[in-house]
């Protein structure tokens, strides 16, 4: 029996009892949420600006930072807003490393680096590929593509004709790209970008199946402004 003067609780204090004994609970949750949303997000690049380009490096050592943001900078200046979001971005993948060295750690990153770069082929990443050792990566991935843009026969594990060498580039070899500093061995060490790149090469790669680069078209037009420019590499001296 309910006492004298008792009086039931309305809709809306039952609200404000539910939210003073919930409210960490539906607080949390919500942070809990939001962390998962930005991690899935960012795993799948939701949150990421999409690249116009992207251009894969491939060498035994890693290109400084300050090389890296000048390529990124020259090339968005050739090419344009692909995607059509308002931005030109271009993204370096640097894929550095040499697994045929003795050296455990060597090893290691040289491995590692080579499953990113799988991995970058296999979603179509990159359009663009600079190495440094063009024979070594074509016998490797036979993902160079003809001056046609068509994929090497079976039996072509050649990188002749499907490479520009940077210094024989003049839409390269002119551009403004200053100079890296980097720290080795506790000392200050700076350089000219141009000189670094000077050796070398470029490529288009080609694709086997019907997936292909985000921007395509824009990519491979971009791909024979730099052909137009320069010449197809058929020095035996430098690529093989």
């Amino acid at each position: 029996m309910r006492s004298e003067g008792y009086t039931k609780p309305g809709k809306s204090e039952k609200r404000k009892n539910w939210w003073y004994y919930h409210k960490w609970y539906v607080i949390c949750g919500a942070v809990l949420i939001g962390i998962a949303c930005e991690l899935i997000g960012n795993a799948l690049g939701l949150w990421r600006p999409s690249p116009d380009i992207q251009i894969a490096y491939v060498g035994e050592t890693p290109l400084p930072q300050d090389t890296v943001a000048a390529l990124e900078k020259a090339f968005a200046s050739m090419g344009g807003d692909f995607n059509g979001d308002g931005k030109i971005i271009v993204k370096i993948n640097q894929y550095a490393g040499n697994s045929q060295s003795a050296d455990p750690d060597a090893v290691y990153y040289g491995t590692a680096s080579e499953i990113a770069l799988i991995g970058d082929i296999s979603d179509c990443e990159s359009y663009l590929f600079l190495m440094d050792d063009p024979k070594r990566f074509q016998r490797g991935q036979q993902l160079l593509a003809a001056p046609d843009g068509s994929c090497p026969d079976k039996a072509d594990y050649s990188a002749d004709d499907k490479v520009l060498l940077w210094s024989d580039c003049p839409a390269l070899s002119g551009l403004e790209l200053g100079a890296y500093s980097i720290s080795l061995f506790g000392e200050n060490m700076t350089g000219s970008n141009q000189e670094l790149l000077s050796e070398l090469y470029i490529g288009r790669r080609c694709f086997y199946t019907d997936a292909v680069t985000d921007n395509v078209e824009q990519c491979s037009a971009l791909w024979d402004t730099l052909a137009d420019s320069g010449k197809l590499s058929r020095d035996d001296r430098s690529v093989f």
